[in-house]
């Protein structure tokens, strides 16, 4: 999709929305209770918070305990994990173009467009970092890093959550504390996404974002085919001879059992497949010429409006209510928490400096070399993701042009 503002108007809406939070904020001179106001951010700052952690940690020592030492382990898997995918996904876009994942970042307004993404997106962003930063605080409170503040930050349209360890107790810690307390923010986000997972796999609606083999073990095809809706005027299906209630259910050699098996297999505009159908339990086979996507011309289009009923879950055992404007809304919400919290797991590990990857990698070689040495390394370290990372968002531009969501 290309970015409009003259048609989204999301950045106008999101900035709209800063001038009222801003003013709001000014008349109840919110200065009075920890808030920094500027206009461009809204910072608050929680001088108690270490109190909270404390009470939180007399009840669950033990289990946190264990947290804190599968975070260091988890740390090194996730960081591992991160730059598997991403030098995957480089090989894919020049091996397996089709297998290739487009990333961007994601910035209300600008990457975040509609409405219901911008939504989504707000609810989530909270709950994560809540998640993060009081793993962050608690572990340090256990190993006796004393937390100084906690709170959040708005900047327009990007959110942060923080707790501010004391540093000269957070430098003087033992190592394996300092690496307890920076893994363990990414790895309560990935334990939350992997809880939240779990429930979801009872979801139809989480088909749509699982890979294989998850998607083959927990789900069952709904229906044998893609029920065709209406086809579009003047596209390939119309002037082939498909018709409105054929059911597709083959396209050259690959079987189509649902709508995912046709998003599996994409289709280049200008081609010609054979596409089988059945018409009154006939099956017919018409040579469709691949139309051009209206919003994005390297994408093709057999020319219908299909029937997007996902494959099912094995275990259907909670009824979502999918079928209500309600229902549809909550499954939506748990899909975009899901993703959200657990990349922002995931990414948080790549080493960048302000990430806590970073940390993680210079709290590894910090005493080891010389810290002219160590600063060195960083920087080689830091450029080296960065150009990594930064390749990803380039090819998904190459891709797709700007896409939005």
């Amino acid at each position: 999709m290309e970015l409009n503002f003259l048609t989204d108007n999301a950045i106008i809406y999101v900035l709209i929305a800063w001038v009222v939070i801003f003013g709001v904020a000014k008349g109840l001179r919110l200065e009075r209770y920890g808030f920094s106001i500027k206009p461009y951010s809204l910072t608050y700052k929680n001088y108690k918070v270490q109190d909270a952690l404390i009470r939180v940690l007399g009840r669950t020592r033990r289990g946190i305990r264990v947290f804190a030492d599968v975070s260091v382990i988890a740390g090194f898997l996730m960081m591992g994990f991160a730059f598997w995918f991403l030098f995957s996904n480089i090989t894919n876009f020049f091996v397996q173009p089709t297998e290739f994942a487009e990333l961007t970042v994601l910035i209300p307004g600008v990457t975040l467009t509609s409405g219901s993404a911008i939504m989504y997106f707000l609810l989530s962003i909270p709950i994560v970092l809540v998640i993060h930063e009081g793993a962050h605080g608690i572990v340090g409170v256990m190993e006796k890093i004393g937390i100084k503040t906690g709170g959040f930050a708005i900047f327009i349209a990007m959110f942060a959550g923080f707790v501010e360890p004391d540093e000269e107790q957070f430098s003087k810690a033992k190592k394996i504390s300092r690496l307890r307390l920076i893994g363990a923010g990414p790895t309560s986000n990935v334990i939350f996404a992997f809880a939240l997972g779990a429930i979801l796999l009872t979801n139809p609606m989480f088909a749509m974002v699982i890979p294989e083999p998850f998607l083959s073990a927990f789900y069952e095809e709904a229906e044998d085919g893609v029920l065709v809706l209406s086809v579009i005027e003047g596209g390939g299906a119309q002037q082939a001879g498909i018709q409105e209630n054929d059911v597709i259910i083959r396209i050259d050699d690959v079987n189509i059992a649902s709508a995912i098996d046709l998003q599996k297999n994409p289709l280049e505009p200008g081609d010609t497949v054979n596409v089988t159908i059945l018409r009154d339990g006939n099956e017919i086979v018409f040579p469709v010429t691949i139309m051009a996507s209206p919003d994005n011309p390297e994408r093709g289009l057999i020319g219908i409006m299909r029937n997007d009923q996902p494959p099912m879950p094995v275990y259907n055992v909670i009824n979502w209510g999918l079928d209500t404007p309600m229902g549809f809304q909550f499954s939506m919400f748990l899909l975009w928490l899901w993703m959200i919290s657990f990349f922002i797991g995931i990414i948080n590990m790549l080493p960048l400096p302000i990430l806590d990857g970073g940390k993680f990698i210079h709290t590894i070689i910090d005493g080891k070399i010389s810290e002219k040495a160590v600063n060195g390394t960083m920087i080689a370290i830091y450029a080296f993701t960065f150009i990594t990372f930064g390749l990803n968002i380039g090819l998904s531009y190459v891709k797709s042009g700007w896409f939005t969501i």
